[in-house]
């Protein structure tokens, strides 16, 4: 009995570890990132899977890796020794489609935010973000969800503004989808959205699942992008 005791104990452990969000970290500032792994640690439903200084690094810790010890998310800065983050987007991509990216870095400004959107970050945080703010972030993304920074949210819709070609397309989203997407685009989660609104949080899910389908986009920032080159959003 004990044995078998210990083998069902030991399977569920191993159903829980795979149930895991299996985080890499790649930053090279050796402070900052032993703050954030050891944050992460105490989390029970995030797996920290690797910590590097340098995007050659961890590519290489990918190579021949079992698929289960693969990111399911990988927490990138932008300024890095030799291969920059923004440039690795597309290799971490490549070398794994399924994990996803949040950019985790200092630089607030118009060109890192925009790109790093464009090459298929699903998130995008700044370094003043609390450890509070990045777990959240984290569970989001994994999700399937969308973080950004409230700064750069807002930041990345005047620059959208200013940027991107308008189309008139009337009647796309729906006045409460409307609604729902502009929240999004000044930062405000889900679940933000849902107390504000007064609305249950499924309701919110489902209007977000809509817009996404909608917009034929897979996030957050990909369908504010979008809102705004087809004219939804004006300046």
């Amino acid at each position: 009995m004990n044995s078998e005791a210990n083998m069902s104990v030991a399977s569920r452990d191993r159903d829980s570890r795979d149930k895991n969000i299996r985080v890499m970290i790649v930053e090279d500032h050796p402070e900052y990132r032993e703050v954030v792994e050891i944050a992460l640690k105490k989390e029970p439903d995030i797996q920290l899977i690797g910590t590097y200084g340098a995007v050659e690094v961890a590519l290489r810790s990918l190579q021949n890796r079992d698929e289960r010890k693969m990111p399911d998310l990988v927490l990138l800065d932008l300024n890095l020794p030799g291969i920059n983050g923004l440039d690795a987007i597309p290799m971490f991509i490549e070398a794994f489609p399924c994990s996803k990216i949040i950019i985790l870095t200092q630089s607030d400004q118009e060109a890192d935010v925009v790109r790093a959107i464009s090459l298929g970050a699903s998130g995008y945080l700044l370094k003043s973000a609390t450890v509070s703010q990045i777990k959240t972030g984290i569970r989001e993304v994994a999700r399937g969800e969308a973080t950004l920074d409230a700064k750069v949210a807002k930041y990345v819709m005047n620059i959208l503004r200013e940027t991107l070609p308008k189309q008139t397309v009337d009647k796309v989203l729906t006045p409460r989808e409307m609604e729902i997407l502009a929240m999004l685009a000044d930062g405000l989660t889900k679940k933000e959205i849902a107390k504000d609104l007064g609305l249950s949080n499924s309701t919110v899910s489902t209007h977000v699942v809509h817009i996404f389908e909608k917009l034929k986009v897979q996030n957050a920032p990909a369908a504010i992008a979008k809102a705004f080159r087809i004219g939804l959003f004006r300046a």
